[in-house]
């Protein structure tokens, strides 16, 4: 049965912040500041673009931050601790294998989804997971046992964490679809504020570059770190989420290629390996997407 026209729109709106997202790693390794020196500024930036939009559209900026505490919990904990995860993985384990664990989230979504209520686990999702893990696996084992020292171990585990907890949001988000995506953009400043408070506490500050760097986080705080997350929200909250998932398993393999065309890893066999390893497993886990079965209400 298709899809109802507006839920199709959302669907596909929620479609744009994969792409979006595909060059994220590939922009962040091209910064040289900290990891939440670098949360602080792209969400800086997109906290400083979102008051805009609000005015543009006739609301108050007020109005944006009166939300219920624990939409400001989840907000903050989905936007502000995936990005730090993230970031710190990147910057402490190699790019294209600490991206390939992180991406993980998507078979999570469904995973997740499973667990809402009227939903249930079936075969397929258990051993989709099952294919994820495997690809994390030879992954890791292909990099061989001198290479994987403890620098990386920390992280690799910021890496997958980061899955974990982008999947929770993203399901979590269903519960208060009756809250504005506006909303994102009151969590951007608040995330933006809390990493630079711990940015002060634990890192030394190290400015970018040049013009070049200064363009590059522009470009985070506007695009995967900024509309990125308005149009999630606007999808995971009126789209399918399920449809929204297994389009997000092409976010890898976009993510991949551009690191390796930016010289930032090798396609190896053990890379291509955890790729159809991790991209089946995520398709396998959402067979039932393909019978157009609805996403009961949680």
């Amino acid at each position: 049965m298709p899809a109802p026209p507006a839920r199709l729109r959302a669907t596909l709106i929620g479609a744009l912040a994969i792409l979006l997202w595909a060059t994220l790693a590939v922009l962040t390794t091209a910064t040289s500041v900290p990891a939440l020196q670098l949360t602080a500024m792209t969400f800086s930036v997109a906290a400083l673009a979102a008051p805009a939009k609000w005015l543009l559209a006739g609301d108050g900026v007020r109005r944006q931050f009166r939300l219920p505490a624990r939409v400001w919990a989840l907000g903050i904990g989905g936007l502000f601790g995936y990005h730090a995860l993230y970031f710190l993985a990147l910057k402490l384990a190699p790019p294209l294998e600490a991206s390939l664990l992180n991406y993980l989230w998507p078979l999570l979504i469904v995973l997740f989804a499973g667990l809402l209520p009227g939903e249930r686990l079936r075969w397929f999702h258990l051993a989709g997971a099952g294919l994820g893990l495997a690809g994390t696996v030879v992954m890791l084992a292909g990099r061989g046992a001198a290479e994987f020292d403890a620098r990386h171990a920390t992280g690799f585990a910021a890496a997958l964490v980061a899955a974990v907890t982008w999947a929770a949001y993203s399901v979590l988000s269903r519960r208060f679809a009756a809250v504005p995506s506006d909303a994102v953009g009151a969590f951007c400043a608040a995330t933006a504020l809390l990493a630079w408070l711990l940015h002060a506490a634990t890192e030394r500050t190290l400015w970018p570059a040049d013009a070049g760097e200064w363009a590059v986080i522009a470009a985070l705080g506007l695009g995967p770190a900024g509309l990125a997350f308005f149009c999630w929200d606007h999808g995971v909250k009126h789209g399918d989420v399920r449809a929204l998932g297994t389009l997000a398993y092409a976010t890898p393999l976009l993510s991949s290629l551009l690191l390796i065309a930016f010289g930032q890893g090798a396609l190896s066999l053990p890379v291509a390996l955890a790729c159809a390893l991790i991209v089946g497993g995520s398709a396998l886990g959402t067979g039932d997407l393909r019978r157009r079965q609805p996403v009961s209400p949680p």
